[in-house]
C-alpha cells in the first residue's frame, strides 16, 4: 500500500498547483473509489470528518498554514503500481475539473461523512475529527457504481 502523500503527489503532477481544500477532497474520492473498483484501500490513512468535509491529518498537517499547494513533501508518485495511477486518473476525470466548492458541497451530501458525523453527534459546522469507516464509504460508493 503506497503512502498517502504518494497519491497527493501524483495527483498534483497531474493537476499541477491546487488548493489544499479541493486536494484533500481528491485524495477522499480515490481512497473511496478505490475500496470500490480495487477491492482495497489505496492508502493506511484515516480519513476523519473535519466540518468543511473529509481530510486526512497526515496530508493536513504538511500543507496547514497554505492555500494552495504543487508538492507534498515525502511524496514519491512512482511508488504508485498501474492499478492506482488508473484509480487516480479516473478520479481526476471525473472530479479533477470541480471547484473546492463544489466538492465540499458533493461530500457533505453524501452519507459517508453525513453519517460519521451524525454519530459523532456532530452538527454540520461543528469541528471534529471522526473517522469515516472505510466499509461505509465501500457500501456507499459500490452502491453508486452498480
Amino acid at each position: 500500500m503506497v503512502d498517502v502523500r504518494d497519491v497527493a503527489q501524483y495527483i498534483l503532477e497531474r493537476r499541477g498547483r491546487t488548493t489544499t481544500w479541493k486536494l484533500q477532497k481528491l485524495v477522499y474520492y480515490c481512497q473511496a473509489w478505490s475500496l470500490v473498483w480495487d477491492d482495497e484501500a489505496l492508502f493506511p490513512d484515516n480519513i476523519e470528518a473535519w466540518a468543511d468535509g473529509p481530510v486526512v491529518r497526515r496530508l493536513y498537517d504538511i500543507h496547514a498554514g497554505n492555500f494552495t499547494i504543487s508538492r507534498v513533501t515525502g511524496g514519491d508518485s512512482s511508488r504508485l503500481n498501474k492499478t492506482q495511477r488508473e484509480t487516480i486518473d479516473a478520479v481526476l476525470d471525473a472530479y479533477g475539473s470541480k471547484t473546492s466548492a463544489w466538492l465540499r458541497s458533493l461530500t457533505h451530501s453524501e452519507a459517508p461523512w453525513k453519517e460519521t458525523r451524525r454519530r459523532a453527534g456532530l452538527s454540520e459546522g461543528e469541528r471534529g475529527n471522526a473517522v469515516i469507516p472505510l466499509d461505509v464509504m465501500a457500501e456507499f460508493y459500490g452502491s453508486l457504481s452498480g
